[in-house]
Formats: structure tokens, sequence, C-alpha cells
């Protein structure tokens, strides 16, 4: 098994890879969406239930992978989901009604869903044996992929037709998953290194994961209890399930604010502050860019500040900052109060499906995305029924209501790897 630098190394790179191409693919998707709403001759209405074929598929699927991957290994796991997203972009554009679109978007949701699974457990593994906090390093891979697809999308609109550029997306998809597949395929799965003799810190800031043994996490180098041994999934106790459920619901909370800014930051901006369509778009940029800024360099934070220090941190940074955003009563203040926001809420989700895989290997991180994942659903439609009932600036303090829940659940737990 991989234990040497060199091998960690290769299985860093190549699980940045596979979190880039997720990005670059659900990205450049996204961008096309106003043209296959265009072909099926869709309403707003029913584009909305169309598209919730992504939603379901990717909770349904995500639930399952993580038995697939105690069963088959998390690395084949993501190789297989790689090629199913690859080859399921390019079904969107063939279909000319809202009912086969919404069919073929469960396809491509699953494996959407899959694929986070599997290499976030992946990933997971990784840290634990790496015993450094690069979890956000992965999701700014995530967050620069969607930016190149998005930013690529834009480009070739005018130029490709949707089947030409998903199929495009399709050809680049294998081609990457050929190469990098095969290197992933070949590298075992790292085996985490024995606690330490002397005690440590549960939120000591050089070591990722607890180093205590407890029932709700057990000895790191057990093989027993490896989350990428192919043995069937155990059931998890009920104190270790609570504690991933709690790491889940921050993974929503946080979920929950990327959502609602995706789909709401540009209409506040340009209903409520007066600004031009261009300078509404700015907004949702500017706060993008903070996150993946934020996810670059999050290893670092948390080396320096620790896990339990970061949640608290972040938490509360995004709290505040949307309050700036949401009631700031100028156009460059609300994209300052974004900014800030995207800074807080950046490593937020990759610490809680790290803490969640942590304690429940594949599992662990599957119930963690669900929820969170689950937040990214229910944040736009209750930020819509919420400006209906007040108004939309008072409905997106509601994400910053939610970033300070997630700091305080940060410090509740802040012993639970040792109680």
């Amino acid at each position: 098994m991989p234990g040497t630098s060199t091998d960690l190394t290769r299985l860093r790179i190549t699980l940045t890879a596979f979190f880039a191409l997720d990005g670059f693919i659900f990205a450049g998707w996204v961008v096309r969406i106003p043209a296959i709403k265009e072909q099926t001759g869709a309403s707003a209405s029913t584009l909305g239930l169309a598209l919730l074929g992504v939603s379901a598929g990717a909770v349904i699927t995500m639930m399952l992978t993580g038995r697939l991957c105690h069963r088959y290994g998390n690395h084949q796991v993501t190789v297989v989901c790689a090629v199913l997203l690859s080859l399921s972009v390019s079904l969107p554009p063939l279909t000319h009604s809202p009912l086969a679109l919404g069919l073929v978007l469960l396809v491509f949701g699953a494996a959407y869903g899959g694929i986070n699974v599997a290499f976030n457990s992946a990933a997971v593994d990784l840290v634990r044996a790496m015993r450094r906090p690069i979890m956000p390093s992965f999701h700014a891979a995530f967050s620069l992929g969607g930016m190149v697809g998005a930013g690529l999308g834009g480009l070739v609109a005018g130029v490709l037709t949707p089947t030409q550029h998903l199929f495009g997306l399709t050809v680049i998809g294998l081609l990457v998953t050929a190469v990098v597949g095969r290197n992933l395929l070949r590298l075992k799965p790292p085996t985490p290194p024995a606690p330490p003799t002397s005690p440590t810190s549960p939120t000591s800031p050089t070591t990722p994961a607890p180093s205590r043994n407890s029932p709700q996490d057990p000895p790191q180098n057990s093989p027993k209890n490896s989350p990428q041994e192919k043995t069937p999934p155990h059931r998890l106790n009920p104190r270790t399930r609570g504690l991933v459920l709690t790491f889940g619901l921050i993974a929503l909370c946080t979920a929950f604010g990327e959502g609602a800014l995706a789909d709401w930051s540009a209409l506040h901006l340009e209903q409520d502050l007066d600004a031009t369509a261009g300078a509404a778009a700015i907004g949702y940029s500017c706060f993008a860019l903070a996150m993946t800024a934020g996810r670059l360099t999050g290893t670092r934070l948390l080396e320096r500040l620790g896990r339990t220090r970061t949640l608290v941190s972040g938490g509360t940074t995004a709290a505040l900052g949307m309050l700036l955003g949401a009631l700031a009563p100028t156009l460059w203040a609300a994209v300052l109060g974004f900014v800030i926001t995207g800074l807080g809420l950046a490593n937020l989700f990759p610490v809680a499906v790290e803490r969640a895989g942590t304690l429940a290997g594949p599992d662990g991180v599957a119930i963690a995305s669900t929820l969170g994942y689950g937040g990214m659903l229910l944040g736009p439609p209750a930020i819509g029924f919420m400006a209906d009932w007040y108004s939309l600036p008072a409905a997106l303090t509601s994400v910053a209501v939610l970033a300070a829940v997630a700091a305080g659940i940060g410090f509740l737990t802040r012993h639970a790897a040792e109680n």
C-alpha cells in the first residue's frame, strides 16, 4: 500500500484531477441549461421539475455509494462514476421533452452523486494517512474546475450547439478518466498511521484526525475498521451516527448558503439596490472567487487554527458577511458582504465531510454529503418563500442564521472525538 511520500503525493494529484473534472463537467452542463430549456419547450415550472432529476438521482445514489465503496473500494467506484458522469452529460441535448430531460438527468445526477461520495471518501483516507488537513485543497480544485467549465462554456456557447458542446465534455471526461483513472486504480488505498504514543489534542492543527481511540473513532491502524477494506459496512452505533448527522448538519447549513447565493444574489442586487444586470452578476462571481481563494488557503488555515477554530471562525465570518450582504444600502457594500461570506463558508463543507468520514468512512461521507446536497436544494426555494412573506433582503439573512448555527455546532462538538 502507498506509504511513501511520493505515493501519497501521486494519489493527491490524481484525486485533485478528479475533483476538478467533476466541477468542470457539472459547470459545463449548467451553462447550457437555457439552450436545453428552449430545445425541450419547457416552461419555467416544468424545467424546474426536470432539474429535480439531478437532485433526486444524486441523493438516492449517495446513500448507495457508501455500500459500494465498502464492497469494491473508493478508487474503483470513483473511476466507474467518472465514466458514467462523462457519458451522461451528453444526454440532455438529445431530449425533446421535459419528461425525457428529467429522466436523463436522473442518470446524470446519479453519476454526480456517486463520484462525490467516492472521491471524498478516498480524500478522507488520504488526509488521515498524510496527517495534514488537505481536504480544502480538493474542494478548491472542484471550484476551479467549475470556473473553467463555466468560462469555457460561455466562450463556446455562440459557436457550438449544446449537443456539440456537451459531447465535447464527454470526450474530455473520458480522456481524463482514461489517463488519471489508470493511476488511481494502480495506487492502493493508503493505510492511516498508528496513533502516536504521546497524547495530542483532538483539535491539534497538525493532525486532521483525532488520535485518541474511542468507540466513535476506532484505531486508525485497525484493518477491520479501515474505510477502504472491501467488507460489508458495519452498523454505526447511535452516538457515532448522531455525530455524523451533526457534521452533516454543518454541511447542510453551508450548502444552503451556496445555493441561496447562486440563485438569488444577482436578483437582490438588481431588484433591491438598483444595479444593472452586468453589475448584479458580479456579486455571485465575487462570492465564488472568494470561496475558491478560501479553499486554496484552507490547508494552511487548518494547520494554524485546527478544525474547531476553523469551523467557529468560518461560520461567524460568514454570518457577519451575509448580514452585510443582505442589509447593506449600497451595491459595493453588499458585494463586499458576499466576498466575506464566501471566505467564511469556504472550508465548512470540506471540514464537515472530513470529520464525518473520519468517524464512519464512506457511510459518513455519504450521510454528510446527502445532507449537504439537501441544503443546496432547500436554499433557493426557501429563500423564495421567505421573500414572498417578508422581503428578499430579510430572506437572505437566513443564510447568516444558518452560518451562525454551523459555528455553534462546531463549538459544541469540539470534544466529540475524545468523549
